[in-house]
């Protein structure tokens, strides 16, 4: 019989000592905003660390790769209406988009608090909470693990603004599922992508290739009747050129030309393969989404060795 260890739960302050130098400091390192970034299924970007929000300084202040702004408070004890009001501060302060909050232990009250500010605001105004843990096995190292609490009901406030004629269209609920059908196809089938998350009422899908630096985007042309699989490089001229000085070897393993797209006059690069179609049409949209997966499969395969 094999003989199993025991998780063992760390208390934080064994881990992470002080909240300012040590924790945000370490949550700050693209690897670990990366792990942040797979629980919530946002792509963060562009930190900062200790941003001034008048007399106040936010913890990090982010932006995702479509520029909007994402604050990110911490607490390495059980949540406080202090915090609780520094969230909201921070957020009408900076005009962010997403907020998200760390902390030891949510209280009753404050998970409370997070649904309904969630439930009650629009969809540019979108609450985390997050609980974070630190476990072992036997005499490893301590691993992090984020648990969500709360979070946005994306669902319910695109009905609430569709019946109230605000912004999400039809043709944007049709293109999140089809990104729906896409993400469960490749948690069921993809070989090499193991992270697939959240859809969004949009004409993009993110997924994650383990990096900060760069990421996949599946994407909808409705008015050209295409989808694509690109590699999505938010603010990297310098990283654009390295992989396009290894573009006959990336496209020969690939087994398919691509469209290197640098985009001089914008922050951000694209890399990308496009295959026609109908996403609107039933029979079309499954081979569209057995090749965006196979292409995401090759891509994560591929793309990493030059990053």
């Amino acid at each position: 019989m094999i003989e199993l260890s025991k998780l063992i739960q760390i208390p934080l302050r064994e881990v992470w000592k002080h909240e300012a130098l040590d924790f945000t400091q370490w949550l700050a390192l693209p690897a670990n905003i990366e792990l942040l970034s797979d629980t919530i299924g946002v792509n963060i970007t562009e930190t900062q660390t200790e941003v001034g929000v008048g007399q106040f300084h936010v913890d990090i202040l982010a932006e995702d790769e479509h520029g909007r702004k994402i604050v990110i408070e911490n607490q390495l004890e059980p949540t406080n209406h202090d915090h609780l009001g520094k969230i909201i501060t921070y957020a009408s302060g900076l005009q962010a988009e997403v907020v998200v909050w760390i902390v030891e232990r949510a209280r009753e009250e404050h998970e409370q608090a997070i649904n309904w500010l969630n439930e009650n605001t629009t969809e540019d105004a979108n609450f985390f909470l997050l609980q974070i843990e630190a476990w072992k096995i036997g005499d490893s190292r301590p691993a992090p693990r984020f648990n969500i609490i709360a979070k946005p009901n994306d669902w319910a406030k695109t009905v609430k603004q569709s019946a109230t004629g605000n912004t999400v269209s039809d043709l944007k609920l049709k293109q999140q599922d089809f990104f729906e059908l896409l993400r469960k196809y490749g948690e069921d089938n993809a070989r090499v992508v193991r992270s697939w998350r959240k859809t969004q009422p949009q004409h993009w899908y993110d997924i994650s290739i383990g990096t900060s630096q760069a990421h996949l985007s599946a994407t909808i042309n409705s008015r050209d009747l295409l989808v694509g699989m690109e590699v999505y490089i938010s603010n990297n001229k310098e990283l654009f050129h390295k992989l396009l000085t290894n573009k006959d070897a990336i496209e020969s393993q690939l087994g398919m030309q691509l469209d290197w797209q640098e985009l001089p006059d914008k922050k951000a690069s694209r890399i990308i393969a496009t295959k026609q179609g109908n996403f609107l049409d039933e029979i079309e949209s499954q081979e569209l989404i057995r090749w965006l997966v196979e292409t995401a499969d090759g891509f994560s395969r591929v793309f990493p060795k030059y990053l």
